[in-house]
């Protein structure tokens, strides 16, 4: 460990609106290209910008999840340099006095102490074009300009160099986008670019106070590749260092198929864009009532949520950030939890089966057959111990979801009910003993690994109609009695 990461983060979070940001271009993913265009976002002479009321309200929001402070006059700037796919040679974005200022997150790699990381700014900003490579129509070796995508809006969230390794930089990146899909202004789809991020990484030996050199990895649409490209780039700096080369500063991209960076170009300065106002966007002024109003309408962020629960149901950290993975997800969780009197139980069937028949049908919750209190009934059932849980999984869920019935009637027409008379259990339990001397034997001369085995024979015999538990107790009682 002679050396040390400085990782910080460009986020570009694709807002869902309807219309573009400076006119009212639609937003939609996949129609034909250059279908969704108009004089403003193609840059023609004359086009004037008109911003959308709905990016601002999203990026107030994005800001207060974020623990920014919201600038009450924030203004626009022109951001020049020329690419093919930006029409008008130059982007408009924000530079001085962004929306979102001073916010930051906390965040805890497993194993490791929480860490707050910090947010410099947030800037609402015009996404460029998108050049396609080799699949026109009329030709398979040339490349075309796609406009739908430029003045699509964009958030930029730009952190402090805070990050120290792909693990904590990984975990940085799930939250803010678990943060922006929970509140509803992004979907969240990083193939289709809607979240993406530029990493800027250096290298610096342990101990020293100034950074090394910085290369910017543009463009990384996966957790995956997010890890893969800051492993191998923070490697590929050491692997330079140690043989006495520099490192050049520069932009380079990540290649999955080769599993490593490539250089772009030589890295930009901000005094390279040649940033100035906006002039024909005036500056954009928030009341305050507007922000508290903002502040006072936010959901409960997945954050608070997960640590209610903890506090509520007693779950454990995994299991709650498992649970909530979205909003519909959690509110389905909570109503069922509510609803049986049990957080533990519902969060294991959440979790298990409700999770693995979401996977295998290939939908959301919100597609998911059974309304929570068709679930918390099943759950009250085996929580009370009126019904086994192996029984609810495997003879009364399906038909649950097959839309048979209650979980109650179900039990009943097919005689599920759990045995819980101790009579009953031990005449079977006696009976299981006698016909297994064997096993019996090697359990009393210390063998009690084969104590699941009469588990088994007993449960097998009575078709997983007892008490389980009760069951445990029986044989440790039958067992000792020699």
């Amino acid at each position: 460990m002679k050396y040390q990461s400085v990782i910080g983060l460009e986020v570009h979070v694709q807002l869902l609106t309807d219309t573009k940001i400076f006119c009212s271009c639609s937003t939609t993913f996949g129609s034909e290209p250059n279908s969704q265009t108009c004089p403003v976002c193609l840059g023609l002479p004359g086009a004037l910008p008109v911003l959308n009321k709905k990016v601002v309200e999203f990026a107030i929001k994005a800001g207060l999840s974020t623990n920014c402070s919201i600038t009450p006059r924030s203004i626009f700037a022109r951001k020049n340099y020329f690419y093919p796919d930006l029409p008008k040679g130059y982007q408009i974005s924000q530079f001085e006095d962004p929306i979102c200022q001073r916010g930051w997150l906390d965040i805890a790699v497993e194993g490791q102490e929480p860490k707050r990381i910090g947010i410099t700014r947030i800037h609402m900003e015009e996404d460029a074009g998108k050049l396609v490579h080799g699949d026109l129509s009329d030709s398979d070796d040339g490349s075309g300009v796609d406009l739908n995508r430029a003045c699509t809006p964009l958030l930029e969230v730009v952190s402090e160099p805070d990050l120290r390794s792909s693990d904590e930089a990984v975990t940085y990146l799930k939250q803010l986008h678990q943060i922006v899909t929970w509140l509803g202004i992004c979907d969240g789809n990083m193939e289709e670019g809607s979240f993406r991020c530029d990493a800027n990484v250096s290298v610096r030996r342990v101990g020293e106070a100034a950074y090394g050199t910085r290369v910017e990895v543009k463009n990384l649409n996966s957790f995956r590749f997010v890890r893969q490209a800051l492993d191998h780039e923070v490697a590929r700096h050491v692997a330079l260092l140690e043989t006495g080369e520099p490192v050049q500063m520069e932009t380079r991209g990540w290649d999955a198929s080769l599993g490593k960076t490539r250089g772009q170009r030589t890295k930009e300065a901000a005094m390279d864009y040649r940033y100035f106002p906006e002039p024909d966007l005036p500056p954009l002024r928030i009341d305050p009532s507007e922000i508290q109003q903002a502040r006072v309408a936010l959901p409960e962020l997945p954050e608070r949520r997960i640590q209610r629960w903890c506090h509520t149901y007693g779950l454990g950290l995994e299991e709650a950030q498992a649970l909530a993975q979205s909003p519909a997800f959690a509110a389905y969780f909570e109503a069922v939890a509510e609803r049986s009197g049990s957080g533990h139980g519902a969060a294991a069937w959440m979790l298990g089966e409700v999770s693995r028949t979401l996977n295998d049908r290939g939908i959301g919750i919100e597609s998911f057959p059974l309304a929570p209190e068709a679930l918390a009934e099943l759950v009250s059932l085996v929580e009370a111990r009126t019904l086994g849980f192996g029984t609810a999984k495997d003879q009364v869920f399906p038909v649950l979801l097959a839309g048979g019935g209650s979980a109650k009637s179900i039990m009943a027409q097919k005689g599920l009910a759990q045995v819980s008379d101790r009579s009953v259990i031990e005449a079977m339990v006696a009976q299981v003993l006698a016909a297994n001397p064997g096993p019996v034997a090697q359990i009393r001369a210390g063998k009690e690994s084969l104590k699941g085995f009469l588990v088994g024979q007993i449960l097998k015999a009575s078709q997983s109609k007892l008490d389980a538990k009760l069951v445990n107790e029986a044989l440790a009682a039958a067992l000792a009695k020699g």
